[in-house]
């Protein structure tokens, strides 16, 4: 018989653990670049290779997998960091030593500006494989 999500589990039951991220895989054209890319902007270490996969551990048990892709092009995809207030101002810095605009908004409209959504601070900015990164300072709300 099927479980029912509705129906509370009984009191012998074991909690069910709660499901977690561990990784994700970020195609990219050049693996290595495009990993010690964000590693610098946010401040974090690119880790061993592992079979394909070269990873850049976020800290919080979740890694970001980048894997080359060769012979077609990268999709585009957003990539959100919620990032520590006291950090937020170092990683501008970095986007603006690199040379990378960093926009208040997802459609790129607002250059050189930040946001103050949720009540905290946040900036979107382009990646080498045409990625949409994202790095906030507060979650945002849901309803």
């Amino acid at each position: 018989m099927p479980h029912d999500p509705q129906q509370s589990s009984s009191a012998d039951e074991p909690a069910a653990p709660a499901v977690q991220l561990n990784h994700t895989v970020v195609y990219a054209t050049d693996r290595q670049r495009s990993a010690q890319f964000l590693a610098a902007i946010l401040g974090l270490e690119v880790g061993a290779p592992f079979g394909p996969f070269l990873p850049v551990d976020l800290g919080n048990g979740v890694t970001l997998d980048y894997y080359e892709l060769r012979d077609e092009p990268v999709q585009s995809q957003h990539y959100a960091f919620l990032v520590p207030e006291a950090q937020f101002d170092a990683m501008i810095a970095r986007l603006e030593s690199a040379g990378v605009t960093y926009y208040a908004d997802p459609g790129h409209t607002e250059p050189g500006r930040t946001n103050d959504l949720f009540g905290g601070r946040g900036a979107y900015f382009d990646y080498p494989d045409g990625h949409n990164m994202e790095i906030m300072t507060r979650p945002y709300a849901r309803p």
